[in-house]
């Protein structure tokens, strides 16, 4: 084929003439001669000494620019050089003159019509003027109108090939036919596509005038095909580019069906930046709340940084529950979001037998600062506080319905040249027991490791003393503690608590020894304890109980310790022969350390009696204490531990790589310690630990505490080894606990598709504006999955295992009873059709046998709808919702939606 490319350099105008025409230029010496177009474009000032003696006038040297030797110069050039001359030009632009070139190309061929002055490209002609772009099968301009005038193409049998595109900035279409004036910026289309967004737009006809569009006849629809699946029928509309669409009467439509369903006129704001407007609600029906519209509400943008959302759910019983959300938002500073939310519950209707009356509250915010706002200095908030109550009442939300345990921390920190300080308050409630606790203020203070005895300047080297560190942590905080169902001021004095704890660590650093092999690391630690109070346990004989007392005032607790550490790595490799498992290596590393610490607690500890048959136990008046209390036995003694890892090497069966390294085991071992001066019980208890993610695939974390000592008739140890007797046990495990847990999917449909995912996903969380909504975000969809199906992926299931075993002490201290408790979570999803997906997720508990929550439900895909039904059949807390909603986030309120909850008794 051949091929010819045209570009033009300077005015599209000129561009013509320059190939064609000349024109006639009149100078300011009264001279004329002619030059071609291209060229008289040029700024000219011409300095070129002239031959022609009738265009200079010779006159004497004033201001002689050439500063040469007259010697050396021909006698034409002195004669030129004594004088000073400027030729000027009066450019006069045509009327019809563009403000910039015009540049154009075509594959197949142009056609120039040098009497109309219009020139026709045919075959991916292409034409860019300033930031407009247009590409065409086919396209014609004309010189005099400045109008383009780009068509489709089409085959033999009148199938489209392909259509006109424009394009300017972010504003972007294809039609049949584009007219389109540079000079005016106005444009005609026919059968025009285009995008705003996520809403799609087609007309039949549309006028284009600077960023505002005229349309006739057309549909708006979020379903991106030639031919939508539905839409909302239009004869007229007014769109400005990406702020909002206004259309006449409106009407939506289906696989081409019309719905007799009209407005008087449409309002669909386009723009891509936040915007105020109403919320739309979902009707519901709630076996104990009744009929109801929840998500009722209003979203306001105050200013470019703040914004506020306000939500209701109203309900036929009576009862209703509204949301404030602000968020706020300051690039490079901080950023934050908070949720206030009162809850009245009217659980079944007045005169039910079951009628109950509740109303909670919860306040939820996050804030974090960003750390290039004030180096140094950082100011981060979670609360998440409220009734005991709310969580109870919370309609469609079985996590939350079993949330229990709530926590709150509001933090500031701020870093020095060798020290930090941190001031937080805390709060955590169990909703259970309707228990409150709050830690204000909680201050601790740490101060880096100084070396006083360090010489400024060290040379050779270093002496021992050089090495010799001390650091000092301090932390202080006060507690009060209430029950929320019964809250008085007096009842909060008097569980008012405080303390104090102060560490001052001593220690050296010395070089390796015994050629690097071992490591020792000798330190002194002195500890100061401030409690508020003392809390002590009394026979009472007459009524056969213990009772409590507690004694207010100020008292101090020490402790010291003397200590040097000893540890090493050992490593040992087993060689297999002719199996894929080439190799297995072994890594030990044991710890040693010996230690001295004398109690200085003795004075605090006491005995009592805690039943009937005289049985006396140990107690610490200081139980319950802030920072705990210190134990009543010195320590002269040896703490050990060995850690260890197993790793494999496979062959790989790419032939370019050697061989592939598999951990087996991540870590693994024991440690306890052995007091040389007890008169009695001198071994600790031994704890075992394995942790492994098995094939990178099963993920195992197991740990058990093993008593190696026998007890009497009631489970209380006593001074005789497990070992020791006519019957050989290393003990009794006294807890332990193991979790295993492991996921599996398949390939994704498409491996581009499911990068891109995770990429956005990862965006949004490093985004500093959008990480605190995004993570409300990812929150909400791993709570309701079959909102957001991926049907990308064909399958995946998700298993976790629980098992926990622990020896509690009987209420009555007369023994230990037993305690043992396991759960499985499952979750899986499987596509039954590329376009149907069956997903499920559950909890069953071992001990009771017994399924305690299970979900599951059915999406369907369709294309730009999709239709989800969920079920919960077992549990407190049942429902069962039929949902058919737009995939497009700008018409999630327009769906059909059936909702009901169910209640056990």
């Amino acid at each position: 084929m051949l091929l010819h490319k045209f570009r033009s350099k300077y005015l599209f105008a000129g561009l013509l003439t320059a190939i064609f025409f000349t024109q006639t230029w009149k100078s300011s010496a009264n001279y004329s001669y002619t030059q071609n177009f291209y060229t008289a474009l040029t700024p000219l000032q011409d300095t070129v000494p002239q031959k022609t003696k009738d265009s200079l006038i010779k006159r004497p040297s004033i201001n002689p620019t050439d500063t040469l030797k007259r010697d050396s110069l021909s006698k034409e050039a002195l004669i030129d050089t004594s004088i000073t001359r400027v030729d000027t030009f009066d450019l006069k632009l045509s009327k019809d003159s563009l403000e910039a070139p015009v540049d154009y190309e075509a594959e197949d061929s142009v056609v120039i019509l040098v009497k109309d002055k219009k020139v026709i490209l045919y075959g991916k002609a292409k034409t860019n003027y300033k930031d407009i772009e247009l590409t065409a099968p086919k396209m014609e301009l004309d010189q005099e109108t400045q109008i383009l005038t780009a068509v489709k193409s089409v085959d033999s049998t009148g199938e489209l090939i392909d259509r006109a595109h424009f394009s300017q900035a972010e504003n972007k279409f294809q039609s049949d036919t584009i007219r389109f004036n540079f000079k005016t910026q106005k444009g005609l289309t026919k059968n025009t596509y285009t995008m705003q967004g996520e809403m799609v737009m087609i007309s039949e006809y549309a006028k284009r005038i600077g960023d505002v569009v005229y349309s006739r006849r057309g549909t708006i629809s979020t379903c991106n095909l030639d031919d939508p699946h539905f839409g909302f029928r239009y004869d007229k509309i007014k769109i400005v580019n990406n702020k909002v669409a206004i259309t006449g009467p409106v009407h939506p439509e289906f696989e081409g069906v019309p719905v007799p369903l009209y407005l008087p006129f449409g309002f669909f704001p386009i723009s891509s930046k936040r915007h105020s407007g109403i919320l739309a609600p979902t009707f519901t029906a709630n076996e104990d709340f009744g009929l109801g519209l929840e998500g009722l509400g209003y979203y306001k943008v105050l200013s470019p940084y703040i914004d506020i959302t306000t939500r209701a759910n109203i309900y036929s019983y009576g009862g209703w529950t509204f949301n404030v959300v602000p968020t706020y938002r300051k690039r490079y500073r901080y950023q934050g979001q908070m949720n206030f939310s009162i809850q009245n519950t009217k659980y079944n209707f007045k005169g039910d037998p079951d009628y109950l009356v509740n109303k909670s509250y919860q306040i939820m915010w996050n804030h974090s600062s960003d750390s290039r706002a004030r180096p140094g200095t950082s100011f981060s908030a979670n609360v998440n506080a409220g009734s005991t109550t709310y969580n109870q009442y919370v309609p469609n939300n079985v996590n939350k319905n079993f949330q229990n345990q709530l926590g709150s921390s509001i933090t500031y920190a701020k870093t020095f040249k060798n020290s930090n300080l941190t001031v937080s308050a805390n709060h955590n409630q169990n909703n259970q027991l309707h228990l409150i606790n709050l830690n204000l203020p909680d201050i601790s203070y740490t101060l880096n490791t100084l070396y006083p005895l360090q010489r400024k300047d060290i040379t050779g080297t270093p002496k021992w003393y050089d090495k010799l560190g001390i650091a000092y942590n301090g932390n202080v905080r006060s507690q009060v503690s209430f029950y929320d169902t019964a809250v008085r001021v007096d009842d909060l004095l008097d569980t008012l608590q405080w303390g104090g704890k102060h560490n001052f660590p001593l220690s050296l650093s010395l070089p390796p020894i015994l050629g690097g092999k071992f490591l020792v690391a000798p330190g002194i630690s002195y500890e100061n304890t401030w409690i508020a109070q003392k809390f002590r346990r009394s026979w009472n004989s007459s009524l056969s109980k213990v009772d409590t007392t507690i004694t207010k005032g100020f008292y101090v607790d020490h402790r010291a310790s003397f200590n040097v550490g000893i540890n090493t790595a050992l490593y040992g490799t087993f060689n297999f022969k002719g199996a894929k498992a080439t190799s297995i290596r072994h890594v030990v590393r044991p710890q040693m350390s010996f230690s001295y610490s004398p109690s200085l607690s003795k004075s605090h500890w006491y005995k009592t009696q805690v039943d009937t048959a005289g049985t006396v136990i140990p107690f610490s008046e200081f139980e319950g204490a802030l920072f705990g209390y210190y134990g009543q036995d010195d320590f002269a003694g040896m703490s050990f531990g060995v850690d260890n890892n197993l790793e494999m090497k496979t062959r790989s069966k790419d032939t370019t790589v050697k061989s592939k390294k598999t951990r087996l085991l991540d870590g693994f071992g024991f440690n306890g310690s052995y007091n040389f001066i007890a008169d009695s019980m001198k071994l600790s208890i031994i704890n075992f630990y394995l942790r492994s993610t098995l094939f990178d695939k099963i993920n195992i974390t197991a740990s058990t505490i093993l008593n190696p000592y026998q007890t009497d008739l009631k489970g209380n140890p006593i001074n005789k080894y497990a070992w020791q007797g006519d019957k050989f046990s290393l003990g009794r495990f006294t807890s332990g606990s193991l979790s295993m847990s492991t996921d599996f999917q398949s390939k994704p449909r498409d491996e581009k598709k499911e990068q891109e995912r995770k990429q956005t996903e990862q965006d949004l969380l490093n985004d500093p504006l959008l990480s605190t909504d995004a993570q409300s975000q990812l929150d909400y969809m791993r709570r309701n999955p079959s909102d957001f199906v991926d049907f990308n992926i064909p399958w995946r299931i998700n298993l976790g295992l629980s098992m926990y075993y622990s020896e509690r002490r009987k209420a009555d201290y007369s023994g230990f009873e037993k305690e043992f408790s396991s759960n499985l979570n499952f979750s899986g999803s499987f596509s039954l059709t590329p376009k149907w997906n069956f997903s499920m997720n559950g909890y069953y508990d071992f001990k009771t046998n017994d399924l305690q929550t299970f979900t599951m439900s059915i999406n369907r895909e369709m294309h730009c709808w999709q239709l989800s039904i969920n079920v919960t059949p077992v549990g407190p807390y049942r429902y069962f919702s039929f949902t058919i909603s737009p995939k497009s986030g700008m018409l999630q309120d327009l769906k059909v939606n059936r909702t009901r909850y169910f209640t056990s008794d």
